[in-house]
């Protein structure tokens, strides 16, 4: 008689802390019709235990409550990026519920509330980049990541943006997460300039873009393919290593990467940085060699090679391979661009040398003659920065380059007109 006392008493507990843990959600629901979203959380965190043995549509509602909770204060910017994500978590808890259970009151809502979060969590991303706040970017952009798995591009920038905020080995891991998946990031770009605002928009098939040009609101369509993005992803991950002093392992990581993706040209570019960034000169120059006989038309492969040999401190090399991607592509902005950038660094070799003159005759001379040299150099990056401004005219940095090229050669007529198409630029 006493043990069957005992359990009728655990019931009605049970039964007890069910109805206390109703009454709690109510709570919470009505503080949250009434604005006040942190007075409905606390109330949960009170319900929080009890909801581990509630019924399965009290632990939905639960939830449900709870995401919609933390959505307000995100939506009031209050701890955005982490209540976003502890939205995202209730609402995810209540999918699991719902599925569990075969119901799905809740469900149709709670999806449609992640959608929006991953938005939320992107947009706040780049808001965050732009004010070199990366690694709160960063996570947000892996917080949108883990709410849809099948947008892999974000754990491509999420990884990229811990880089920026030097947490190496948060971006190795997902690097290496990357490297599981095979993740190439290539594919097709489908582009039509928008004629409300002169930008040009991107669309995800070339069915939709067709259709905007068809009605009016677009024009100028194009499509440009997307290149492969394994050569960076594992460029990061052998310079990481590398820089953690674990070598060999780089040079492993990028050679079961060429033996995975045979037909990937980039990744030989990649190995071609590793062993160039550990001064095994010979190795470098022989996969420069093998990556031009693979594919020797590649504007962005010559142009890569032309990055590698500037940063190897060849320029002679360096103007050879961005000369000839202007051969294979002639409105290949970043060639002319590279090129000018990399002419222009010879000026800070003639001042650092026309400052250590004296007043002597022969250092007079010696004077004139690096002004000739600087002004000679100054001439020289004319044509390359003309061709870059006319190719991207929305390039301030670069056209304000070459008005300062102006100035320093005194010609005021093309400074003065170039002056004013920045204005015009700037103002749009």
């Amino acid at each position: 008689m006493k043990s069957k006392y005992v359990i009728l008493a655990s019931a009605l507990l049970i039964s007890v802390a069910t109805f206390a843990q109703k009454d709690q959600i109510k709570a919470a629901e009505k503080s949250l019709k009434a604005g006040n979203a942190q007075e409905a959380v606390t109330i949960l965190q009170g319900a929080e235990a009890a909801s581990a043995t509630a019924p399965d549509s009290e632990k939905a509602q639960y939830f449900f409550v709870k995401g919609n909770a933390y959505l307000e204060l995100a939506n009031k910017k209050v701890d955005e990026g982490k209540n976003l994500s502890l939205a995202a978590k209730a609402y995810q808890d209540l999918l699991a519920v719902e599925k569990a259970s075969g119901k799905d009151k809740y469900s149709s809502q709670a999806t449609t509330s992640i959608l929006d979060i991953k938005y939320k969590l992107l947009n706040s991303a780049v808001a965050d980049t732009k004010a070199d706040k990366h690694l709160e970017g960063a996570q947000k952009l892996y917080d949108a990541y883990l709410l849809d798995k099948k947008d892999t591009i974000n754990l491509y920038y999420a990884a990229s943006t811990f880089v920026n905020g030097k947490d190496y080995a948060t971006a190795l891991k997902l690097y290496y997460e990357l490297k599981a998946l095979n993740y190439s990031g290539k594919g097709v770009s489908y582009l039509a300039m928008n004629k409300l605002t002169a930008q040009e928009d991107v669309f995800n098939t070339a069915k939709e873009r067709d259709f905007a040009v068809k009605i009016g609101t677009h024009e100028k369509p194009k499509t440009e393919p997307i290149p492969s993005k394994r050569g960076e992803i594992y460029k990061n991950i052998t310079l990481i290593l590398v820089q953690d002093g674990k070598t060999e392992e780089a040079k492993k990581a990028v050679t079961d990467a060429r033996k995975a993706n045979p037909e990937d040209v980039s990744l030989i570019l990649t190995e071609a940085n590793l062993y160039l960034e550990t001064k095994d000169f010979e190795t470098y120059k022989k996969l420069v060699s093998e990556a031009l006989e693979k594919n020797p038309n590649d504007a962005d492969l010559v142009f890569n090679l032309g990055v590698i040999s500037a940063n190897a401190k060849n320029p002679e090399e360096a103007t050879k391979y961005y000369k000839r991607v202007m051969e294979i592509d002639p409105n290949y902005v970043n060639a002319y661009i590279n090129l000018a950038a990399l002419m222009l660094e010879d000026e800070k070799v003639i001042i650092d040398e026309m400052n250590k003159l004296g007043t002597s005759a022969k250092d007079m001379k010696r004077y004139e003659e690096l002004k000739t040299k600087r002004l000679n150099l100054f001439k020289s990056t004319i044509p390359f920065l003309k061709k870059a401004v006319e190719i991207d005219p929305k390039n301030i940095d670069v056209a304000k380059t070459l008005l300062n090229v102006y100035g320093a050669l005194e010609m005021a007529p093309e400074k003065n007109a170039l002056k004013e198409k920045i204005k015009e630029q700037e103002g749009k």
